[in-house]
C-alpha cells in the first residue's frame, strides 16, 4: 500500500469495527479528501458517519471535543497542518485539558489528522511542520509516521486511544516510497516495492520509537520524511549510522534514544521544521542530560531554515541527503 491507502485502510477498519467512530472535515465525504485519504468511505458507511464540515477549523475541533466527551471517537481532518491555528484554543484549552479539568469524568478520545510538511510547492500556508507546538502542550499525543505500515498501525492506535492525538502525515510520503534522493520534483520515486501492510486490524504503541536502521558509528534521531533522507545520507557516505525513527514525537521513547546514543557516542538530530525552537532542540537537550559522559563530540543539528516558508526555494529549504551527509561526516571527523 501507499501511505494514503494505509491510512484509508485504518479508518475503514475502525469504522467497521466500532460504531462510535465518525470521520469529518473539509471535503472528506463525497470528494474523499483533498489527498483522497477518505475516498469511498462515505459511500460505504453513509453520511452520518463520514461527512463534510464547513471551513471552520475551530468548529471542527470544537465539535470533535464535544463528540468525544459524549462517547464517540471522532477522527477530524484539518486539510493542511497550517490551518490548525484557528482551532488552537479548542486543541490546547479544551481537548488537551478535558480529562484533568473534569478529574477524569470526561475524556477527549479524538484524533486530529493533519497533512504536514512541504513537497507540493504549497508555499507558506500549505507546507509547515508545526509538530513542536503540539509537544509543548500537556495532554496531547503527537504522532508522525514515516511509512505505510506504521501509518496504519499508529492511526488505529490513535483512534482507540482515550487521549487526544495529533496525527501528522508527511505529504511527501503520501503516494509512494521515498528513498531520500527525491531532491527535486523532476527526480522519480524509487522503484522498490510499496509498504507491506496487513488488511485487517493491528495497532502499534503510541510511545515507542523504532530502530529504522541499526548501526554502530553514530545515532540519527528523526521522524517522518527525514527518516528516508537520513537513510540515503548514511548509504551514500558509508557511515554505519543507526537511525531512530521516533514515530511518536510525544510521549517520547527516551529509553531507545539513550541506549542508541550511549552505544554510538555520536548523535545527529534531523527534522524538516524551522531550526530555532524546533523539536530538535528538545532532543539535543535530552541527549545532553542523559548521555553527556558518553558523547565523543557535540550533537549536530540539521533542519529547515529560520525563515518564513520559502515557495520558490522549497527544495533547498528541505534538509537533503547532502546536508545530512555533511553533518554525519563532521561528527565522525571530530
Amino acid at each position: 500500500m501507499t501511505m494514503i491507502q494505509a491510512l484509508r485502510s485504518a479508518m475503514d477498519v475502525m469504522l467497521e469495527r466500532d460504531p462510535d467512530v465518525v470521520i469529518f472535515g473539509q471535503d472528506v465525504g463525497y470528494f474523499g479528501g483533498v489527498f483522497r485519504c477518505t475516498d469511498g468511505l462515505q459511500a460505504k458507511y453513509g453520511k452520518q458517519r463520514v461527512f463534510d464540515a464547513p471551513i471552520s477549523e475551530g468548529g471542527i475541533v470544537g465539535v470533535a471535543v464535544g463528540m468525544g466527551a459524549y462517547g464517540l471517537r471522532p477522527v477530524a481532518e484539518i486539510q493542511f497542518a497550517d490551518y490548525f491555528y484557528p482551532a488552537s484554543d479548542q486543541i490546547v484549552s479544551e481537548a488537551a485539558r478535558l480529562r484533568y479539568r473534569s478529574a477524569g469524568d470526561f475524556t477527549a478520545p479524538l484524533t486530529i489528522r493533519m497533512p504536514c510538511g512541504g513537497g507540493i510547492y504549497g508555499g507558506q500556508t500549505h507546507s509547515q511542520s508545526p509538530e513542536a507546538l503540539f509537544t509543548h502542550v500537556c495532554g496531547l499525543r503527537t504522532v508522525m509516521p514515516s511509512n505505510p505500515y506504521d501509518a496504519k498501525g499508529l492511526l488505529i492506535a490513535a483512534i482507540e486511544c482515550d487521549d487526544p492525538v495529533i496525527f501528522l502525515e508527511p505529504k511527501r510520503l503520501y503516494n509512494g516510497p521515498f528513498d531520500g534522493h527525491h531532491d527535486r520534483p523532476s527526480t522519480p520515486w524509487s522503484a522498490h516495492p510499496l509498504g507491506l501492510v496487513p488488511q485487517g486490524h493491528y495497532s502499534l504503541p503510541l510511545d515507542q520509537a523504532a530502530v529504522f536502521r541499526p548501526g554502530a558509528d553514530i545515532t540519527v534521531l528523526t521522524y517522518g520524511t527525514m527518516v528516508w533522507v537520513a537513510e540515503a545520507a548514511a548509504r551514500e557516505t558509508g557511515i554505519d549510522a543507526e537511525i531512530i525513527d521516533l514515530r511518536c514525537i510525544w510521549p517520547l521513547d527516551l529509553d531507545t534514544i539513550i541506549a542508541s546514543v550511549k552505544k554510538t557516542g555520536r548523535c545527529v538530530v534531523l527534522h524538516e521544521a524551522t531550526r530555532t525552537s524546533g523539536f530538535g532542540a528538545e532532543l539535543v537537550a535530552l541527549v545532553q542530560e542523559h548521555c553527556f559522559y558518553h558523547l565523543e563530540v557535540p550533537v549536530e543539528r540539521v533542519s529547515g531554515w529560520d525563515t518564513p516558508y520559502p515557495h520558490a526555494q522549497e527544495w533547498d529549504y528541505f534538509p537533503g541527503p547532502a546536508r545530512v551527509a555533511a553533518a554525519l561526516q563532521r561528527a565522525m571527523e571530530k
